[in-house]
């Protein structure tokens, strides 16, 4: 396993707890070069104190490039990060404020990197190599970063709110809706119309600013129940199904929508009201538009 190592606490703390777990571990730093003399001090460090591999990360400008530097060497292994759960609340706040979404830092990502302290705090870390004398290096250009404004600003004054405000925003991740994206994406919006398949022949359909579940369309072989209706038919390649926006007869101009305005068929109902089509073209209406070769008969739901 190799942990990537800047030289502070939690780096440090990660590359030490892992070999004394007995982990065969290596480090690498990736020198960043961004705060000249003391980039170099820092690669030094690493290389004397931790046995760290220095290689070459420079050119990156933000902090999603300088992370997907780091990131990019080494990928033949295993490799551990030092993030810790003080990291994971700084994410979430972050996160939340930028994006809206109160998510965090994966305890393993995709591409092989695993955070094996994120149960720990920071002060732990910080213990930590205390008790076992082991230098750390201090990155003084911390607090210009976002992380650093939310570290020294921010959640000082949420403490104040409540002494337990890191750990009331960690649970904000066990919490986390886990709505599919594309459910979120249908239910986010209330312009035009979108239906989403919810498997077992249910869909999820919204017209603007309605939503309805719908059975997907069943195939007219033998009678089919829908609603109060019961629906038979001997011409092979039909189905039933719901109404859809834009639904028109077959061989007419006519909408469906205008046929239930005109049969007086109330809006609420409209949604659950049976339709036989052969692919999109809706051949009868049951109760409304009737059609030589298909019987649907009213029962009681």
């Amino acid at each position: 396993m190799t942990v990537l190592v800047s030289g502070g606490a939690d780096s440090t703390c990660a590359w030490h707890l892992l070999r004394e777990l007995g982990y065969r571990v290596s480090a690498l730093h990736v020198d960043h070069g961004l705060r000249g003399a003391e980039s170099d001090e820092d690669a030094r460090f690493c290389r004397d104190q931790l046995g760290a591999e220095v290689v070459d990360g420079r050119g990156g400008r933000t902090e999603d490039e300088l992370r997907a530097i780091r990131y990019s060497f080494a990928t033949d292994r295993l490799r551990a990060t030092g993030h810790t759960a003080s990291d994971q609340v700084e994410t979430i706040l972050y996160r939340l404020v930028s994006s809206g979404r109160a998510t965090g830092i994966k305890a393993a990502r995709e591409d092989g990197v695993v955070r094996p302290l994120l149960p720990l705090w920071r002060h732990e870390t910080e213990a930590y190599c205390r008790a076992h004398d082991l230098p750390v290096r201090v990155d003084s250009t911390n607090a210009e970063t976002a992380r650093g404004l939310i570290r020294s600003q921010i959640l000082p004054l949420l403490r104040k709110l409540h002494p337990a405000a890191d750990e009331n925003l960690l649970r904000a991740l066990e919490q986390r809706p886990t709505m599919p994206t594309a459910l979120g994406e249908l239910l986010a919006s209330d312009i035009g119309s979108k239906r989403l398949d919810l498997g077992d022949g249910v869909q999820l359909v919204r017209e603007y600013d309605k939503a309805w579940l719908e059975r997907g369309p069943v195939a007219l072989e033998g009678p089919v129940r829908w609603g109060g209706w019961t629906i038979e038919s001997e011409v092979e390649g039909l189905k039933v199904r719901g109404w859809r926006p834009g639904d028109r007869l077959a061989g007419r101009r006519k909408k469906i929508q205008d046929v239930f305005v005109d049969a007086k068929i109330p809006r609420s109902e409209r949604e659950a009201w049976p339709l036989v089509v052969r692919g999109d073209e809706v051949l009868a209406v049951p109760g409304v538009v009737d059609h030589p070769q298909v019987k649907a008969q009213r029962v009681s739901s």
